[in-house]
């Protein structure tokens, strides 16, 4: 039960009717029989909210930073007309701007309603409770109850480096139109055959071919195909912090996709393992959509990450030469002390590249030189890069690729990376 602005409205005038013209017990016991009298002449009218019906529609699936609709279908199967407001409760991370509104429905007749969600967060969005308040034919009072209508709303990655995709096709498919010639030790594969030009080298004569021809032909490569990708997503602490406005895990799910797109179109299988202390998602040769469906519901874990049992991981999942690209910080401490005493074990099965999110904040603060406090501070951050910059030496000495960028920065690098270590055949 619920008591409108109406009711509270009346009480008011009541009273001040019995101040001015019966000042008495008497007529504050008859105002207030009056009233209640009326509010329970309400409650008893008023439509009965436990037999409504419940259906949802609309969106299951929505990119983060994009808007989807949600209908809220109302059934009223009782005789008496349905007349109040609607509450669709939906998590705050899910964006709802109106969750509240007025609603009437006819006697046995349906009324739907739109929720429009603009989600401010990645992963699952589920729809709480709805709250259905029918008031009264006089207004004074209401019949309020709650019904469970279930509802899911995925959250996808934003995927803004989407837009770098194009100008890296580009590049890939200049990449594969290059004639190479087969190089011993060199991993290339076999294209077509042509006709020999001056400047080709001799090894690349096909002299079968040239034997069934009249003229001496020789071989093209291109690039090897179909070649492991293994994207390991570090979710531990180090991927919590925040960079501007977002996580550090959200840069690296970006990155992340922006390598598996490139990848999958040149020909290559991409794996996904998302490990902090255990595995959160694990997705083998799976196109990219299933990469972002997996990658939607990822949170970072205030945990300190086992390097140990990631690599036992990858080399579990992945027997076969291929390129390990780590998606992690480059914070100093974890590495040092989890990455770099385990990081034999994966470079001398695997190629691995290390892509890490810099905070740009920091490189502005090194800068700074207003005050003795900007200047403290400034030391505090130079010496923050210099850590940084010495992991990079110290993972570089290891023969391990790494890639240092700003979030915006970090999915264009990461893919030139990987279109450079594929031009010079180490892919």
């Amino acid at each position: 039960m619920a008591i409108t602005g109406r009711a509270a409205l009346l009480a008011l005038a009541g009273v001040l009717v019995v101040a001015l013209l019966v000042p008495s017990w008497s007529g504050v016991l008859g105002m207030a029989a009056v009233l209640a009298l009326g509010v329970l002449v309400d409650l008893a009218l008023a439509p009965s909210v436990r037999r409504l019906t419940f259906a949802r529609g609309g969106a299951t699936r929505v990119r983060l930073g994009e808007r989807a609709a949600v209908t809220l279908t109302i059934g009223n199967p009782s005789g008496r007309a349905l007349r109040g407001r609607l509450r669709d409760a939906w998590p705050p991370s899910a964006g709802v701007a109106a969750d509240r509104q007025p609603i009437t429905v006819p006697p046995g007749a349906r009324h739907t309603v739109t929720t429009v969600l603009e989600p401010t967060r990645r992963g699952d969005r589920p729809a709480h409770r709805v709250t259905v308040r029918a008031v009264g034919p006089l207004g004074l009072a209401a019949r309020q109850g709650s019904h469970a209508v279930p509802w899911t709303v995925r959250v996808l990655p934003a995927f803004h480096s989407r837009r770098h995709l194009p100008a890296r096709l580009a590049r890939l498919r200049e990449l594969d139109g290059r004639q190479a010639a087969l190089v011993r030790g060199q991993g290339t594969e076999f294209d077509s055959l042509r006709e020999y030009v001056a400047g080709d080298d001799v090894r690349s004569i096909d002299w079968r071919a040239t034997a069934r021809a009249a003229e001496v032909m020789v071989r093209t490569w291109r690039p090897e195909r179909d070649r492991r990708i293994v994207l390991v997503l570090d979710t531990g602490r180090t991927s919590a912090g925040r960079v501007g406005d977002a996580p550090r895990l959200d840069a690296l799910i970006d990155a992340a996709l922006l390598l598996a797109a490139l990848a999958a179109r040149a020909g290559d299988r991409v794996d996904l393992l998302a490990y902090d202390r255990r595995v959160r998602a694990g997705v083998t040769g799976a196109p990219l959509p299933a990469l972002v469906e997996a990658l939607a519901g990822i949170e970072p874990e205030l945990v300190e990450s086992d390097a140990r049992g990631m690599v036992a991981e990858v080399l579990r999942r992945t027997r076969h030469r291929g390129l390990v690209v780590l998606l992690t910080g480059l914070d100093p401490a974890p590495l040092e002390h989890g990455l770099l005493p385990v990081l034999p074990r994966l470079t001398t099965r695997h190629l691995l590249l290390v892509a890490g999110v810099a905070d740009p904040r920091v490189t502005e603060l090194a800068a700074a030189r207003g005050d003795a406090a900007a200047a403290y501070t400034a030391a505090a951050a130079e010496r923050a890069l210099a850590e940084r910059r010495q992991v990079s030496i110290l993972l570089t000495r290891h023969r391990v690729e790494v890639v240092d960028a700003t979030p915006d920065a970090l999915a264009p690098a990461l893919a030139d990376r990987y279109l450079a270590l594929k031009a010079a055949g180490r892919l």
